[in-house]
């Protein structure tokens, strides 16, 4: 078993730290939150008093932070942690920021004499506490797979995309189809009600058919179709609206960069905003839905 210290205690980063201490690691964690500390202190991880002391003696960090700001600020800032890591630990950030910036956190901790991966996340919450997260991994081979084993206790698939900063390319071209298909599966779910359709059936009659895919499978965003979902919870909890903004504006920045075209990147991205925008920015991502059940009252 490893030491490990854990910073980021989130909707995601929570469940990922408790996962890693039923596996019977030895894990110090540390948060901005004191909830999210006693929560991580009651599963049995020992809590920190800083960033900088969660990473002290261990053998791998593991960091799950909002964007890039937070990632730089942590490791680089004024108060950066990367002189108190020993020299030779192993880095892997867990957060979904920009392939530059995983890049330039590479270069700089490399440099350190600290090795680093970026690892990204695809799942949401659900997969987090489930243990059932697929991490999307850029860097060196040999790096990810010595960090397989603590990857493997937080999820079920482990994939290299890369070298550094591929991790993130791939996880920003998933989100960006995952934030296609909610607010796609929205519409249809959206117009077959207001036609008098049970979303219900519909929703099955689409799994059994050429519209079959993810949102409709395990995350369905039309209220009281499925169990333990966000949208069956009035949409709390779960992958929020703004974090999909987020996401979706590295895609729409990673086009750019190499002048490709994502005509539906953007159109999402614009209904995501406006969603935000009434109000619904701290609401699960599947809660798009209600932006079509709106227009069509």
């Amino acid at each position: 078993m490893a030491r490990i210290g854990f910073i980021g205690l989130g909707n995601m980063g929570g469940p990922m730290a408790t996962n890693l201490v039923k596996a019977g690691h030895d894990v110090q964690v540390f948060d901005l939150s004191e909830d999210a500390l006693k929560r991580l202190q009651a599963a049995g991880a020992q809590v920190a008093t800083s960033a900088a002391d969660a990473v002290k003696n261990v053998d791998v960090v593991v960091s799950m932070l909002p964007a890039d700001k937070h990632v730089k600020s942590l490791y680089l800032g004024d108060s950066g942690i990367a002189a108190t890591i020993a020299k030779g630990t192993l880095i892997i950030d867990s957060s979904t920021i920009s392939a530059e910036m995983a890049r330039e956190l590479a270069a700089a901790l490399t440099a350190q004499g600290l090795r680093f991966i970026d690892a990204p996340v695809s799942g949401g919450v659900g997969g987090a506490k489930a243990g059932t997260l697929t991490f999307i991994c850029g860097g060196d081979a040999a790096d990810i797979e010595e960090a397989r084993p603590i990857l493997d206790d937080m999820g079920k698939n482990v994939f290299r995309a890369g070298e550094h900063g591929a991790g993130q390319v791939a996880k920003i071209c998933n989100n960006m189809l995952l934030a296609v298909l909610m607010a796609g599966t929205s519409e249809a779910l959206a117009l077959g009600r207001a036609q008098g359709l049970d979303p219900a059936v519909l929703s099955n009659i689409m799994l059994q058919s050429s519209g079959r895919n993810w949102t409709l499978e395990v995350y369905n965003p039309c209220p009281g179709v499925m169990e333990g979902v966000p949208s069956s919870n009035n949409y709390d909890g779960g992958f929020l609206v703004d974090l999909m903004i987020k996401d979706l504006g590295l895609a729409q920045s990673t086009a750019a960069n190499t002048q490709s075209a994502t005509p539906m990147g953007n159109l999402a991205t614009e209904l995501f905003r406006q969603h935000s925008e009434h109000g619904h920015g701290a609401k699960d991502f599947s809660s798009i839905f209600k932006l079509f059940e709106q227009k069509g009252n």
